[in-house]
């Protein structure tokens, strides 16, 4: 196991105090919701004093608010290596995909290739989609790719001459996958006619280091309330620049058009906020930048990136040590999210007692397994000790 030299442990363990949902349990639930931190909570508690000090509905309130929303923006765009222009905000990842699900101007026979690791909300509304627009959708087997295959390759055998959208996760929900999304935004991008890229971003965001600008995918819908341990209902989408004219606006409200003099829309607004619709709970921008400067405090994205790739590795090495449980990755993980089976036990039954135990794990029902995730402030007695206990509840 790595650990960390007594002066790393000090300042993690200080860092650790600004999350009250650490007391008194073990947390290894991070994909399914972070833990607010402290200055989150305070930051939320003063922007609901604020507006409520200067009026909801005024002029100063307003002001503060698109303020909010600028830095809110800037500092997303910092940790994703894009332009603030390029960002819609949204209220979680299911908003931020339907967004361009339902934004392309879909033909009969049009064809969108969904992979069998995608969350079932976003299934859903495919399947919504192909009822009413007479498209066809298939069903790329990602899943076999986990200990062997090559995902780019698989992804390539599946598209065809109709594909207009690929949609996929860049770190697989279910089984902690990373995928690699250069390469198959590369790949799809090549096609005779471009297929674009939806992604399902809802385990990589704050937890990989990225630039999008980079990648090139041209829809990244994402969240702020999992690994970045912001506040829930506040999420986001980039969408890039060469993809932003193909999406027309399917939810409209006040944000996302332009108007004339007389308050007649006459357009859309020429950037992100041209997806956006009304009033939301504004005080939740102060909660997630709060949450995002938490984290830049203690290390970079790839210093953070880094020190969770090594407890997931500890985690996974000890559990693979035990008889009676498999980990679904033969090999040590590339994400904070570590799945497994016990043999011969109910996953639920397992998962409750953990919680009894204060562990807090779940399960997953496609592949039937058990997720813990880790992230980089986990501590290392944390994971032996939930390793111990899964050790003896699968006796």
């Amino acid at each position: 196991m790595s650990h960390l030299s007594s002066v790393q442990f000090d300042r993690l363990i200080q860092h650790r105090q600004q999350f009250p949902a650490l007391a008194h349990k073990a947390y290894f639930n991070y994909g399914g919701q972070g833990t607010l931190p402290q200055g989150a909570i305070a930051a939320i508690h003063q922007a609901h004093e604020q507006i409520q000090t200067t009026g909801p509905f005024s002029g100063a309130s307003n002001g503060w608010i698109s303020e909010q929303a600028h830095q809110m923006k800037g500092a997303i765009a910092t940790e994703l290596g894009v332009s603030p222009e390029t960002l819609t905000l949204t209220e979680d990842v299911s908003v931020g995909c339907n967004i361009p699900l339902w934004g392309i101007d879909w033909q009969a026979g049009d064809h969108l290739l969904l992979t069998d690791c995608e969350h079932p909300g976003i299934i859903a509304a495919a399947r919504e989609i192909q009822r009413r627009f007479g498209i066809e959708i298939t069903t790329c087997p990602l899943m076999a790719t986990l200990n062997q295959g090559n995902p780019t390759d698989l992804i390539a055998q599946c598209l065809q001459p109709t594909t207009r959208l690929v949609v996929l996760s860049h770190i697989l929900w279910n089984t902690g996958q990373v995928l690699p999304l250069a390469e198959i935004v590369q790949l799809c991008h090549a096609q005779p006619k471009i297929v674009r890229i939806l992604v399902d971003a809802a385990q990589s965001v704050g937890m990989l280091p990225l630039n999008l600008t980079e990648i090139g995918a041209d829809f990244y819908a994402f969240t702020g309330h999992k690994w970045w341990c912001g506040p829930a209902g506040l999420g986001g989408l980039y969408v890039s620049p060469e993809a932003f004219s193909s999406l027309s606006p399917t939810f409209i409200g006040w944000r996302g058009i332009a108007v004339n003099l007389a308050g007649q829309p006459t357009g859309w607004m020429e950037d992100g906020r041209k997806f956006e619709i009304a009033t939301s709970d504004y005080t939740l921008y102060a909660g997630l930048q709060a949450a995002i400067a938490c984290h830049q405090q203690w290390g970079t994205a790839a210093d953070r990136y880094h020190r969770i790739l090594e407890l997931s590795h500890c985690l996974w090495q000890q559990l693979s040590e035990l008889p009676q449980v498999t980990c679904l990755r033969h090999a040590p993980p590339e994400s904070g999210l570590i799945s497994f089976t016990v043999e011969g036990q109910s996953h639920p039954a397992i998962v409750k007692a953990l919680e009894h135990q204060g562990f807090l794990v779940r399960t997953i029902l496609d592949p039937d397994c058990i997720r813990a995730c880790v992230h980089y402030f986990t501590l290392e007695t944390e994971i032996e000790q939930l390793g111990v206990a899964i050790e003896k509840l699968s006796r």
